[in-house]
Parts: C-alpha cells; sequence; structure tokens
C-alpha cells in the first residue's frame, strides 16, 4: 500500500492554512467579549466565529484528503 505523495501535500497544505486560524479566530472572539461598549462588538464576534469556522472546515478537509491519500480511497 502506498502513499500517494502529491495527494498527501495537499492535504498537510490545508492544515497549514487551519493552523493560524485557530490562533486568530479565538483571539479575535476573545477581542469582541472585552470591547462589549463597542458599537461594532457584534461584527467583529461574527468575524472570529467566521474565522474559527472556516479552521474547523479546513482541518476536516485536510484529515480527510490526508486519509484519502494513505489509505487509496
Amino acid at each position: 500500500m502506498a502513499t500517494n505523495k502529491e495527494i498527501l501535500s495537499k492535504g498537510i497544505k490545508y492544515l497549514a492554512w487551519a493552523l493560524p486560524l485557530l490562533f486568530i479566530g479565538p483571539s479575535i472572539i476573545y477581542n469582541a467579549f472585552i470591547n462589549k461598549q463597542n458599537g461594532w462588538h457584534y461584527l467583529v464576534l461574527a468575524i472570529g466565529i467566521g474565522i474559527c469556522a472556516f479552521a474547523i472546515y479546513f482541518m476536516v478537509l485536510g484529515l480527510k484528503t490526508m486519509m484519502r491519500s494513505l489509505f487509496n480511497d
């Protein structure tokens, strides 16, 4: 059972995109909760939640792609 290197590298790239989003999203959400008196609170909170959702999406896509490369789906 050989590993497909091209698909494996694509999965690692997806995970590399997810890594900074995993740190940026929660810090933006934290910033939104600290600045509740600001009028932009809900917009910043929505952006932070969206970034966290993209991080989860890229993680799932990366792991799915890596499993496909390892097990030759």
